[in-house]
């Protein structure tokens, strides 16, 4: 760590909890948990990448996504925490938390809010899996026990499964499954179109293919080139606006000041690996998917298409994300993730669907009753979300609401946490 880092908290203590000490625990129990808490990201970038080098299940897991978010939020020194996790001197994960108030209550959450499909802990999954039930248990006690400064912790959208193993982050306080993250994991795009295209999609694609194609000439290309992503990225965010503005939805992107940040990712000296897919109709982009890749996994982040209705018969985003999965699973890739929510071209597409956890943590006496209050309203939320009948009549409600009170697009921001 850095000499000028403010001060790290650091614990040292065996593996099982008191109370524990009675059970006959297996050699992997046998070690010293060490944590250590620090407010710059700098000071654990060597242990980030060290455990995010082989996979990652979210841009949320990227070292240099969150550096940049930070960045481009500002966010203060007292804002930040990175909780380091070792066992017997050894990195075994590491908890990334934004603390902020929400709805005017202190908490520890991630960063980026839902700005990407899911998080996880940044970890080492086969040594997470060798501690067993005890270990990670008294692991994820450790790491979050010494935190001050909030009520709560709140962990959103983590996957049942990561890295091959089911339910290593069972043990992280109390959860609530309430979404589902979609991706499509296919060996080559032959494999991909046999098994998600049926010979009526298949007729159908084409069909809207040809009416789309009758308009103009029709070109694809994927582009990788920071130099070349400007105007594209500018259209994506042009076209999203006027969508959210038909809908009467909250324009995020614009009230949240969020499209220098995806501007920026795109540009040279980010770290990350932004990846756009077009589709153009005589020239013009109709189509975009903003994309990040890590190793063989490709994260969409964006999509936007035009809202011109001339064109809307030839369905300009679903002749793009066609291919899209062409070209995704061409180059090798062995996932594209299309996050967490459904919708009709996830019902197409993804073949693997992972249930999400809500995760919380109670710090003090007031943050356990909010969390029993926020379970509650989660629960109930889902379930309108699941009955489009009460789903309806609320959006109504909250539309009557925003009249009566003068409010213009109010619906929830996609980068807030909701508590």
């Amino acid at each position: 760590m850095n000499a000028d880092s403010p001060p790290l908290f650091q614990a040292a203590g065996p593996i099982a909890a008191p109370g524990e000490a009675a059970v006959a625990a297996p050699a992997a129990l046998r070690g010293e948990i060490n944590v250590r808490i620090t407010r710059r990201i700098e000071d654990v970038e060597a242990v980030w990448r060290s455990l995010a080098e082989r996979s990652i299940e979210s841009p949320g897991q990227s070292y240099d996504f969150i550096r940049l978010w930070v960045e481009d939020r500002k966010l203060p020194l007292e804002a930040q925490r990175y909780v380091v996790g070792e066992v017997d001197g050894q990195p075994v994960a590491l908890l990334p938390l934004h603390r902020k108030r929400v709805r005017g209550i202190p908490v520890f959450t991630w960063f980026p809010g839902s700005n990407v499909g899911c998080y996880a802990p940044v970890a080492d999954y086969d040594r997470l899996a060798a501690l067993g039930i005890l270990g990670r248990a008294a692991l994820w006690r450790a790491m979050t026990s010494q935190l001050t400064g909030a009520d709560l912790v709140y962990l959103r959208s983590i996957p049942v499964e990561v890295g091959g193993y089911e339910g290593l982050f069972d043990e992280l306080g109390s959860s609530l499954a309430i979404e589902t993250l979609y991706r499509a994991e296919f060996s080559s795009w032959e494999e991909c179109d046999r098994v998600q295209r049926s010979r009526s999609r298949r007729k159908h694609d084409r069909q809207q293919g040809d009416r789309l194609g009758a308009l103009g000439r029709v070109e694809f290309e994927e582009i990788a080139d920071p130099e070349r992503m400007e105007q594209a990225i500018c259209t994506m965010f042009r076209q999203r606006s006027a969508r959210f503005r038909a809908q009467g939805i909250r324009d995020t992107f614009v009230a949240d000041g969020l499209i220098g940040f995806y501007r920026n990712a795109a540009r040279p000296g980010s770290g990350l690996d932004v990846r756009l897919h077009v589709l153009r109709l005589e020239g013009e982009i109709v189509a975009v998917r903003y994309n990040l890749v890590h190793g063989d996994r490709m994260f969409c982040l964006i999509s936007s298409m035009s809202d011109d209705p001339t064109i809307q018969g030839g369905s300009p985003g679903k002749q793009c994300l066609l291919r899209v999965m062409q070209t995704v699973f061409d180059q090798g890739h062995a996932v594209f993730d299309m996050g967490s929510g459904f919708t009709d071209e996830k019902r197409h597409w993804c073949n693997r669907q992972i249930p999400l956890r809500q995760h919380y943590i109670g710090l003090t006496q007031r943050g356990l009753m909010i969390l029993a209050a926020h379970r509650a309203f989660q629960r109930l939320r889902a379930w309108a979300k699941a009955n489009p009948a009460v789903k309806a009549a609320l959006r109504g409600i909250r539309q009557a609401a925003d009249g009566i009170l003068g409010r213009q697009g109010s619906g929830s921001p996609k980068g807030s946490d909701q508590l």
